[in-house]
């Protein structure tokens, strides 16, 4: 059904004016009612339109490309390690401007229909799924044609109401909807119902649609103040406290989720220690490690002269470079991409790290924390050695000793311990040795956390595991190490992030299982913070066996995440070749749209007649000869008249009035015959020329 006159250029020109197109929505809307002023017209078969169909929708994934690539916000996080938030964010903003670019997208698709000769098109060229169909004989899809002008009104008034709008253009957006629908609906209202019943009824959807948009809003609205939604998906460090799961009964278990991915500069020389966060006080009550400080501890590290690199410990010059891969899992309050990131002991600057449209930031503090905010995937290289880290020195000179202190709660069983070990070191190293020994020698890693029946069930989870069960995780072994250091007098301090030690190619990989926890001693020599792990090796390989057979179905869906977010990240160059491959494709495919159809004007009947038995099938269909015969009845074809509309109309004649039916069964087949591309079996071909015969005899006998 054609849409009224001038009603796809009003919803061209309101979705211009909500999306901010409006010299395009009025130049798209003058081209698709120019047809009703101009008699210029084209001979578009199925073919044709199968073409340009197929154009549109390899220019709609062009956009899509171009939309999610060029996004900052990012759309897609379920297939590799973002948030929820992060993925409805970014996705919503990538598909605002993708459904807002729809009416350009599809327009020639409706110009095609608009000056065709019929104007309508095939249902075949809206789905490959019927199209094949077609092609397999389904000869029940033949001659099925529609015009699909209401649709394409449907998608201007959609369009233009996903841009997003404020306060007061929804309500100009609502009040066009109403005018632009009641003008659609207009020309097919029920007779049988009077002009103001009709109205009241359109006042009244009209106010329930406006109910609706309001509640719509304001769900949008609780939903945005549900920040706390994100917080269930993270599950990296936390800059300020960190809750371990020691004392709780169960395994730990963690995926084999691929969340990190590295590239030494020099093959095999790469950290053991990827570190997010330390801290400094520990609470047995809530078994809790906290940084000592604030969020505002954390001072902005600035950018260098080439905007990519950040210096983190300056007068340091460190030749091991690491390649690093992560993403960030978390918001900031500006709603940027927010996270930790893992760096290697002794890291001291960081390069090639991008910085997209000034929107990265990055923020030490003196914990050894660095949180960086932007992009959703940070690829960078980390500069590492020995030497000075980013971390404070131990606050020894201050009233709260932080690096020394102990719970009291705790003291008891360390001092046990420490008896036990019958030290006789005097030195810092021979200690840390001491202790290394005591809880290899003793200890076990263990992922089951047991009732145990010789506990004393008023101690602590700490002082169970250093006297009774001497199993646990790695939290244990670090959380004990560190206190016990601080008890022989040595500063240290708690530290959470992952190891390193699954190569993969020239690389390696780290997984959530490779979580890990370890102590920092504090080195009185050097004046640096240091590594001290006292978990047994072992760990590495029992965390191991939770892998299983499906380990490597999911890396794969890592890996094409990992390329995926960098192409979606701009941090692969590959995005801008894939845009231009489709170019040429479609220049191939306009080429064949315009120059290699089977069609030509309607105006140049006339001078291509000697030619069009040869370039044209279907132009020996006996038809003709009865447009031919009606002219001469004085009932002639107008050049912008459709076949159908110009046979009811000479068909109305009372003197012809009976051949109405079997004229319009001709007609059917005489469109079959000239446009379709199956053409017409041989039993349908005779049935064509048989019973047009008979209607131009009778036609003759009306006339003499």
């Amino acid at each position: 059904m054609k849409t009224p006159p001038f009603l796809l250029l009003g919803a061209l020109l309101f979705w211009g004016w909500q999306t901010d197109f409006l010299p395009e929505g009025a130049i798209m809307g003058v081209l698709l009612e120019a047809p009703r002023f101009t008699k210029f017209r084209w001979e578009l078969d199925d073919a044709d339109f199968n073409r340009i169909w197929s154009f549109c929708l390899l220019l709609n994934v062009a956009l899509i490309g171009y939309v999610f690539t060029n996004n900052q916000g990012g759309m897609i996080g379920g297939i590799h390690e973002d948030t929820a938030t992060s993925m409805v964010r970014a996705s919503a903003l990538a598909g605002t401007r993708f459904f807002g670019w729809l009416p350009m997208t599809t327009f020639l698709f409706l110009a095609a229909q608009a000056f065709n000769e019929r104007p309508s098109v095939p249902l075949t060229a809206l789905s490959v799924v019927l199209r094949w169909r077609r092609r397999r004989g389904n000869r029940a899809l033949a001659g099925h044609y529609h015009n699909v002008s209401y649709p394409y009104f449907m998608v201007c008034v959609f369009s233009a109401g996903i841009q997003p709008n404020t306060h007061d253009g929804r309500r100009t957006y609502f009040l066009g909807l109403i005018i632009l629908t009641a003008w659609a609906l207009w020309a097919m209202r029920p007779r049988r119902y009077s002009v103001p019943v009709w109205v009241a009824m359109l006042g009244v959807v009209a106010g329930m649609g406006l109910a609706g948009m309001a509640g719509i809003n304001k769900a949008q609205r609780a939903l945005q103040d549900l920040n706390w939604i994100a917080r269930l998906f993270g599950n990296r460090a936390d800059p300020l406290q960190t809750m371990t799961s020691m004392g709780r009964i169960g395994q730990m278990k963690l995926s084999a989720k691929i969340v990190i991915r590295l590239e030494p500069s020099t093959v095999g020389k790469v950290p053991p220690y990827l570190r997010e966060a330390s801290y400094r006080n520990y609470s047995a009550r809530n078994v809790t490690w906290y940084a000592g400080g604030a969020r505002n501890d954390f001072d902005q590290v600035p950018v260098e002269a080439d905007g990519t690199s950040w210096v983190l410990v300056q007068g340091k010059t460190n030749r091991a470079s690491v390649n690093i891969a992560c993403y960030l899992d978390g918001r900031s309050s500006e709603g940027d991409h927010e996270g930790l990131l893992p760096l290697p002991s002794g890291c001291s600057r960081l390069e090639n790290l991008p910085n997209l449209s000034a929107v990265i930031a990055l923020h030490k503090s003196p914990a050894g924390a660095v949180l960086a905010s932007g992009a959703g995937l940070m690829i960078f290289d980390a500069r590492f050695g020995p030497g000075a880290t980013l971390d404070a020195p131990p606050d020894l000179n201050s009233t709260n000793h932080f690096d020394l202190n102990v719970p009291t709660n705790e003291m008891p069983a360390l001092d046990q311990v420490i008896a036990e070990m019958n030290l006789t070191a005097t030195s810092d190293a021979e200690k840390e040795r001491a202790v290394e020994k005591f809880f290899l020698d003793k200890f076990t890693y263990s992922t089951w956390q047991g009732n145990d029946k010789r506990a004393d069930t008023n101690g602590t989870p700490l002082t169970k595991f250093l006297l009774t069960s001497r199993s646990g995780h790695c939290e244990y072994f670090a959380s004990a190490t560190v206190l016990l250091l601080r008890r022989l007098g040595i500063p240290a301090r708690y530290a959470v992030g992952y190891y390193v030690h699954e190569p993969r190619g020239s690389g390696y990989v780290v997984r959530e299982r490779d979580g890990h926890a370890w102590c920092l001693a504090w080195n009185s020599a050097t004046k640096a913070w240091e590594d001290f792990d006292t978990t047994p090796p072992s760990w590495v390989a029992i965390e191991g066996k939770h892998s299983d057979l499906g380990e490597w179905l999911s890396d794969l869906r890592s890996w094409m995440g990992f390329q995926f977010a960098k192409f979606r990240w701009r941090q692969a160059n590959v995005q801008q070749y894939i845009l231009w491959a489709l170019v040429p494709v479609m220049l191939v495919l306009l080429y064949h749209i315009i120059f290699r159809r089977r069609g030509k004007l309607s105006g140049d009947k006339d001078k291509a007649g000697a030619l069009a038995p040869v370039i044209w099938p279907g132009l020996d269909s006996e038809f003709y000869q009865l447009e031919k015969l009606l002219a001469a009845r004085g009932v002639p074809r107008q050049p912008s008249e459709a076949f159908s509309g110009w046979l009811e109309r000479a068909s109305a004649e009372p003197a012809i009035n009976g051949l109405r039916a079997p004229l319009r069964e001709l007609l059917q087949l005489h469109y079959r015959h000239r446009f379709d591309p199956q053409g017409l079996s041989a039993t349908e071909r005779e049935a064509l020329r048989r019973e047009t015969k008979v209607c131009l005899d009778r036609l003759l006998e009306v006339k003499s």
